[in-house]
């Protein structure tokens, strides 16, 4: 192996040992920095030079996750990523003196931290600190990012429910430390949005930042705070299919038997039925639904359609009493006639069968008493005359005036049943055009 060989496995060895002895040197620069910072500091203490300095940390949220929204009780869980940045006047040193070292990571609970808690917790556990690192800066900046489950308070308004929108606010702050001691402010106009997980039941809308200034009854220095308000929307799609719409197609289907024939014995059973089925779904209803002091939309309009559905079979239960008038009831009384059996039956084009439409049976007169037949006058001598038949006589007369009778009779259960189909005919229209709006207009808060 010849002199150029040596002096190239030479070159290759000193590569390979330079970045250890680098590293090695880097390590040890790293525990003299941090020995030389931390001899003579205390965590327990404002981290300020002057006591009445003002200390300023800055607050930035990062949604992540909407794990949970509690409308019964009221509690929005969330996991955060909550970073805050400070100042260390204490946690300063010189780059160059440490071999360029500018920042170093170092577990939290060895620096001073700021006592900013969540106001609105709704979490009956004592807060916990997370178990990260700090990185820290040459020039005494301080960095703090840890991740938090959040238990918070929200007033839950479900009067639009599903179609409704929520505002939750997190109120961020300082526990102990007064306006004056320690000033929070938000990074920014809103928490980010960056790494957030779609939610399945709620669309975020956004997270904008506020900063308030605060004097509590209990102290005489201003508390300032920031809150993060979440907007939500429900993604009413779900709720839509199961529902809104089955009520929707029932309560359309609840007029329609006003169309059913008299006869066919299933008008009240039916809308029975649909009343039925209406208490079933608002039974499912009410246990997906949250309590609240006013009723919800879908719950307005459930009682609304149950109320309709209601008065329809009490109208159907009247109306097949009409059709059912034997003939010993009275006539129709001569308004209704006008009204009922001309000009409407002429605009809901109820007919006979045979009969145009538009054109309505015109009544027919009453029949007039006929005279008994007698003899006529003057003898009559042929005894084969019928004048000499009084008896037949009587008896044609009794059964002419019986078939009258039924006749008229007849006519009149038919005016009844005529009077029926109008009234039907007529509340089909009123009773399917209020469901038909109603409908529409819960179905057009979800577009």
């Amino acid at each position: 192996m010849g002199p150029r060989s040596c002096h190239l496995y030479l070159g290759l060895l000193l590569l390979l040992l330079l970045p250890t002895e680098c590293f090695a040197a880097e390590g040890r620069l790293a525990h003299k920095l941090f020995r030389d910072l931390f001899a003579n500091y205390t965590s327990a203490l404002r981290p300020v030079a002057d006591t009445d300095q003002t200390l300023n940390v800055t607050l930035e949220v990062t949604l992540s996750q909407i794990i949970d929204m509690d409308e019964r009780n009221q509690v929005l869980t969330l996991y955060l990523w909550i970073r805050q940045e400070w100042t260390d006047a204490y946690l300063r040193w010189d780059p160059d003196a440490y071999g360029g070292l500018d920042a170093i990571r170092i577990p939290s609970s060895l620096v001073w931290r700021p006592d900013i808690v969540l106001y609105n917790k709704a979490d009956a556990q004592p807060p916990a600190s997370a178990s990260t690192n700090v990185v820290l800066r040459h020039d005494g900046a301080v960095r703090w990012d840890a991740p938090a489950i959040t238990r918070s308070s929200c007033r839950v308004d479900v009067s639009a429910f599903p179609f409704d929108a929520q505002r939750c606010g997190l109120t961020f702050g300082s526990w102990t430390h007064g306006g004056h001691q320690l000033d929070v402010r938000p990074r920014g106009t809103a928490a980010s949005l960056a790494d957030f997980v779609e939610n399945v039941e709620w669309r975020v809308l956004g997270f904008p930042a506020r900063r308030r200034v605060l004097t509590y009854g209990c102290c005489s220095e201003p508390y300032p705070d920031v809150t993060f308000t979440l907007l939500l929307r429900r993604r009413a799609a779900a709720y839509v299919c199961n529902l809104l719409l089955p009520c929707v197609l029932i309560s359309l289907l609840a007029p329609l038997a006003f169309h059913l024939p008299a006869d066919s014995g299933e008008k009240v059973s039916l809308g029975v039925t649909v009343l039925l089925a209406l208490t079933v779904f608002q039974l499912l209803l009410a246990e997906s639904m949250p309590p609240a002091e006013s009723v919800p939309l879908i719950g307005k309009y459930y009682m609304a359609t149950m109320t309709m559905v209601t008065f329809s079979t009490a109208l159907t239960i009247l109306i097949m009493n009409l059709h059912y008038c034997g003939p010993s009831a009275r006539p129709v009384p001569a308004w209704a006639r006008a009204l009922l059996l001309g000009h409407l039956a002429k605009g809901l084009c109820v007919r006979e069968r045979g009969e145009p439409c538009g054109q309505s049976r015109p009544p027919e007169p009453a029949p007039s008493p006929q005279p008994p037949a007698g003899p006529p006058a003057g003898p009559c001598h042929d005894p084969r005359c019928l004048c000499h038949q009084e008896a037949l006589l009587h008896h044609v007369a009794t059964i002419a005036s019986t078939f009258r009778s039924h006749r008229a009779a007849q006519r009149r259960h038919e005016d009844w049943k005529r009077v029926a189909r109008v009234m039907d005919r007529f509340f089909l229209g009123i009773f399917f055009s209020m469901a038909l709006v109603m409908s529409l207009l819960v179905l057009v808060q979800a577009l």
